[in-house]
């Protein structure tokens, strides 16, 4: 009985500790796969203004800063949220207003999956919706319908009677659909810079600055350069401050993950615990006749610590092996795909050196512990007769 109950508790640290290389591997993958999709539409760096919504960037700081060596593209954006119509839908948009060299001194084009990324055709300015925007209208690339642009008027009075001289409108003609990450498509459509200063009235103020550079630049270098430049008023982030917090909110639910699963293990070594509690009870006699020979205490106890410490041992380490193999065979091999229109094939999986550390310490902390333990009974019970 107490052979069938070790060699289930064994079979459960195995589990667990599998599950722990897997589930953390398969969430390096997904972390891995969000990051390197917004590192491929983030700047490198962005400049917004710390108090106004809109600044104006001209002046000798700004123009100090385009002369930086290490910057490949300085792009004015302007973003706000405005409405749009297409045919007879209706809807709420973020358009992003760049200038023509976006397309090609960006990542951008890589994410078109319908059309081309075009500013203009000729002397015609048009569009690029995400496909969540897309979907919403019901819009077509290859349709002739444009797509309408609604602002309020800065002079205008907001009235019902008086709709056309209360906002400003744009058309433009839809030249392609991006799809990015699903919370940027669902809003952002790409436009025109003087476009959306025309519908917002503005001259040349931007909501941001968007800065990519050159190919083994130092990018804190060159940012702490740009920030000495531009001065207090103005912020200077690099791509991790850029998503900071879903980036905190990413190493937070993974730490989560880990505790769950260790206290899932915590309650499979309880079986550890019974099993040699079950042993030192049915060995009574032996234990007697071990002190009877002039065995040490320590010794006996030392006995009992290993055996329970074995089986913590022996699941841990066919845990690990069962473990890093299905990972690796998924990383290289892709077994299992991924359901549905991802970007990806394959459930993605990066197997972390770090994480098999972290799951061998934690799960053998916890399997010593429940090794240890039932020794106290050993004291309580037999010892100190």
């Amino acid at each position: 009985m107490i052979n069938i109950i070790s060699l289930i508790s064994a079979c459960g640290i195995t589990v667990g500790t599998c599950a722990l290389i897997v589930v953390l591997s398969v969430y390096n993958g997904f972390e891995g796969l969000i990051k390197s999709v917004y590192n491929s539409y983030e700047p490198d760096l962005i400049i917004t203004s710390d108090s106004t919504k809109t600044f104006s960037p001209v002046g000798e700081s700004f123009d100090k800063t385009k002369r930086v060596s290490s910057i490949a593209y300085f792009g004015e954006v302007l973003e706000e949220n405005v409405f749009i119509r297409y045919r007879d839908e209706e809807s709420v948009a973020t358009i992003k207003g760049v200038d023509n060299f976006y397309g090609s001194k960006t990542n951008i084009s890589k994410f078109i999956i319908d059309g081309d990324f075009k500013l203009y055709q000729g002397d015609l300015e048009q569009a690029i919706p995400g496909r969540g925007v897309a979907v919403n209208i019901g819009l077509r690339v290859h349709f002739i319908d444009p797509i309408y642009m609604y602002y309020p008027s800065k002079s205008g009075n907001i009235s019902f009677f008086s709709g056309t001289n209360t906002f400003n409108q744009e058309k433009l003609f839809p030249s392609g659909v991006f799809s990015i990450e699903q919370n940027i498509d669902k809003k952002l459509m790409f436009v025109p810079i003087s476009v959306a200063r025309r519908l917002l009235e503005y001259n040349d103020d931007v909501t941001s600055i968007e800065i990519f550079l050159k190919k083994g630049s130092d990018e804190s270098a060159v940012q702490q350069e740009i920030q000495n430049i531009l001065g207090p008023s103005f912020s200077v982030k690099n791509r991790f401050q850029q998503n900071e917090t879903l980036y905190k909110m990413m190493k937070s639910e993974k730490l989560t993950i880990y505790l769950i699963l260790i206290f899932i293990l915590v309650i499979i070594s309880c079986n550890v615990f019974g099993s040699l509690s079950m042993l030192i009870f049915e060995k009574r006699g032996d234990i007697e006749t071990l002190r009877a020979i002039g065995t040490r205490e320590r010794t006996i106890k030392r006995i009992f610590i290993t055996e329970g410490w074995l089986i913590s041992l022996s699941g841990i380490i066919i845990g690990v092996v069962i473990g890093v193999s299905l990972c690796l065979i998924q990383q290289y091999f892709g077994v299992i795909p991924m359901p549905g229109n991802f970007i990806v094939d394959s459930y993605p999986v990066v197997l972390n050196l770090y994480d098999i550390l972290i799951t061998v310490v934690g799960v053998g902390a916890i399997g010593y512990l429940a090794a240890r333990l039932p020794v106290i009974i050993i004291d309580s019970t037999i010892f100190k007769k």
